[in-house]
């Protein structure tokens, strides 16, 4: 099902300018066996975006039922780079100035727990909140308080009344996939406590645009955010964006740190990223046409590589099953002709195919006894990890083909 909001903007209901089509894309996460090929689901996918609350996102997205539920695939833990990054993480907030040991920490999307485990074990209270529920139960198998439910302004109440105020609410890869992000939002200045901040971290609008990476806009990412939008949204609900943090996580996020009105002083950087922006003309909608001029350029030239690699006898694999991998593959039309198999370490992907393109996903361990001659990297953002794990691999005369940020084989 499809959640429609007949093209207007869910921050401001102002009718949205769209400004890229992806056209017909299947669920970034629905990876299926055989016998489901004849009744995928599709949805158009195009990206919007709206004048006054400067927000880029979705026209169109299928319901958050249809993504995230009890066979959800992906699990943050199986990256060894997350682990260290949400590591940090915790310990940036276990160090700042706005916690304290007495504080209460909730996170949205705890998945597996990669992040609130370093708040469980230290004793901390806590709380996840997961709506998949195969996730939520891996998180509480670990030892972290873990409810499986789809936040808004009603559990926000019910947490309240069961646990208290919040001193600390995270999330990471989280908010951008929230169609009733209003809502969210109220829920959380409700839920914080006086001094209370909200700390959290997405893909940064700002390296999406300079990258050309166009594979972070997937059925689950219905925001692509900016600090303009951010400090608009959160200003409708009478809080401050007092900070900004910069990380190099999937392939470029900021963190922000909000709090209520007047509770702290914001710091300079916010100011200075906010001007930024404006530059890079993040605040208007032309830019975002550009945008889908090099979007459509980056694929016809990925594709027309792939191809001349075929036409020469070579062997092309995919390598790691990613959410983004969606809709390069689809936008491209790169299917099962073309990339013999997508390795990927989930098992729950494994043996099944891809969205969409029906490309057949295997083990690592399949690519290592059955080397193509180019792999083309999926995870772009996890570069550095991928090509140290599989150092052999081109060591023998491996290629790696990327198409961020820009369409070239890595190797020569």
């Amino acid at each position: 099902m499809i959640q429609s909001n007949e093209g207007r903007c869910r921050v401001t209901d102002e009718k949205l300018e769209v400004v890229c089509d992806f056209n017909k894309q299947p669920l970034g996460n629905g990876f299926l066996e055989k016998q489901e090929f004849n009744n995928e689901y599709y949805y158009n996918m195009k990206i919007g975006f709206c004048n006054k609350s400067k927000m880029l996102q979705l026209v169109d997205q299928p319901s958050p039922e249809a993504m995230f539920h009890g066979n959800y695939a992906f699990f943050s833990s199986t990256s060894n780079y997350m682990q260290k990054h949400f590591e940090k993480f915790a310990k940036d907030v276990l160090s700042s100035k706005y916690f304290k040991s007495s504080s209460f920490v909730i996170e949205l999307g705890c998945n597996d727990g990669i992040l609130l485990k370093h708040f469980s074990k230290s004793g901390i209270k806590h709380l996840g909140i997961e709506p998949s529920e195969n996730v939520a139960k891996l998180a509480n198998e670990s030892g972290i308080d873990t409810i499986s439910e789809f936040f808004d302004e009603k559990l926000a109440d019910e947490i309240i009344n069961k646990y208290g105020h919040a001193d600390i609410f995270m999330a990471a890869n989280v908010m951008c996939h929230i169609p009733d992000i209003r809502s969210v939002v109220r829920g959380i200045k409700k839920l914080l406590s006086q001094q209370g901040v909200a700390i959290f971290e997405d893909p940064y609008l700002g390296d999406v645009v300079t990258k050309t990476s166009y594979d972070q806009i997937y059925d689950e990412h219905v925001f692509l955010f900016s600090a303009l939008s951010i400090e608009y949204l959160f200003g409708l609900e009478g809080m401050d964006l007092i900070n900004l943090e910069p990380q190099i996580t999937h392939g470029g996020s900021m963190r922000y740190t909000i709090a209520h009105k007047g509770a702290y002083v914001r710091e300079p950087i916010v100011d200075e990223i906010l001007g930024l922006e404006i530059k890079q003309g993040l605040d208007r909608a032309e830019t975002f046409k550009h945008f889908g001029q090099r979007v459509h350029e980056s694929a016809v030239k990925l594709k027309e590589m792939i191809l001349d690699l075929k036409s020469k006898g070579k062997k092309i694999a995919g390598y790691a099953a990613t959410s983004k991998s969606t809709t390069v593959l689809n936008y491209c039309g790169i299917d099962g002709s073309l990339l013999e198999y997508i390795a990927d370490s989930t098992p729950l992907k494994q043996g099944k195919f891809s969205p969409g393109m029906h490309i057949p996903i295997k083990s690592i361990q399949y690519f290592n006894e059955n080397p193509p001659d180019y792999a083309l990297l999926l995870a772009w953002n996890h570069q550095a990890e991928i090509l140290d794990k599989e150092r052999e691999f081109s060591v023998n005369g491996g290629r790696w083909i990327t198409h961020v940020p820009y369409v070239r084989v890595i190797n020569d």
